[in-house]
């Protein structure tokens, strides 16, 4: 896919809905993505089809959001009440308040990142020491970047700015580097950005020689092919772990280029792609929702989204998506 030069930017004032249906869009769309790629997550494609055939909807009875939905709500509420002023003393205070020094539920605080997040935050380290552990690498900080971008609208620059602020906490280099992108693309896609303005953003914040900025091209350059060829170009094979951000990132990005920024088939790519199925399809999910705006995802996947259950946060319990993506608009009112 060829590059364009420059991003569109902000919208005007005057455009105060179109900027509100699309930040309605990324958040509905990270959660919807999250919902309908959780029972496809550590799976092979080859797998999926035994199971499913083609997954095209839900497959789960009760589909709901995973940590990446808990997350980003964590990450939104957190920006909403800092905004451009948010340090990583906010993020670290944050993180005491509304995760490790509660009882944080079944799942202990979620994916490995953050769980190594919390065993050094209790063990009475700081930023940056407490992003030392050993999946700092992973993509827990693309999961809940959609925010950001949404929050800074048309500004990329911004967006990787402040999401680098959040990760400082749990996630150092290519882990930084896959959250970074995530933002810069939803802030493109929130403006109005082409598909391909919207990838330019994400590479222009990250280093092009980076792990994550070598995956993405590689993905975006093979969504043509389709997502037998986004895959093979991106996963490393016999890799066991799946939740490492350059190949996640990766993915999500040549899920949304493959389906040029269509909704529903950037979502059900990324998901039957497998791997860390929840994460691509909720990253691929928010820029195709700021994208398209919330309009476009399919009322029977939007109306299963409800409030967060906690299953993973329980300090999260309650929030909806949309209530958060309310707030990152200029006019919201911080909690």
């Amino acid at each position: 896919m060829a590059s364009v030069a420059c991003v569109p930017s902000v919208p005007a004032p005057g455009d105060a809905d179109g900027l509100r249906e699309r930040a309605r869009g990324a958040m509905l769309g990270l959660a919807v993505g999250d919902a309908l790629g959780a029972p496809a997550e550590n799976m092979k494609p080859s797998e999926i089809r035994r199971r499913w055939g083609r997954i095209t909807g839900y497959v789960a009875e009760h589909p709901a959001g995973t940590d990446d939905t808990e997350y980003a709500i964590f990450s939104g509420l957190l920006l909403a009440r800092h905004g451009s002023a948010l340090t990583v003393a906010h993020v670290e205070a944050a993180w005491h308040q509304w995760i490790a020094d509660l009882d944080e539920g079944p799942f202990r605080g979620a994916g490995f990142s953050e769980r190594g997040t919390l065993e050094n935050l209790r063990r009475g380290l700081a930023a940056p020491i407490s992003a030392q552990h050993r999946h700092a690498w992973s993509d827990g900080l693309a999961m809940r970047a959609a925010p950001f971008g949404v929050f800074a609208a048309g500004a990329p620059e911004e967006a990787a700015r402040l999401v680098a602020i959040d990760g400082t906490v749990s996630h150092e280099g290519e882990g930084i580097y896959g959250g970074q992108a995530v933002a810069a693309g939803v802030a493109a896609a929130m403006a109005g950005a082409p598909v391909e303005s919207v990838v330019t953003a994400a590479l222009s914040v990250i280093p092009a020689d980076c792990w994550t900025s070598r995956s993405l091209r590689r993905a975006v350059a093979a969504a043509h092919r389709g997502e037998r060829a986004v895959r093979s170009a991106v996963v490393i094979g016999g890799y066991p772990w799946t939740d490492l951000a350059p190949e996640a990132v990766g993915l999500a990005f040549g899920a949304y280029a493959a389906a040029y920024g269509d909704f529903a088939t950037s979502v059900l790519t990324a998901v039957n792609m497998g791997r860390d199925a929840d994460t691509t399809a909720a990253v691929a999910g928010s820029l195709a929702g700021a994208t398209c705006g919330a309009r476009a995802i399919p009322e029977e996947w939007t109306t299963a989204i409800g409030p967060a259950r906690g299953t993973c946060l329980p300090s999260m319990r309650g929030h909806h998506v949309l209530d958060v993506a309310e707030l990152l608009m200029p006019e919201g009112e911080p909690r």
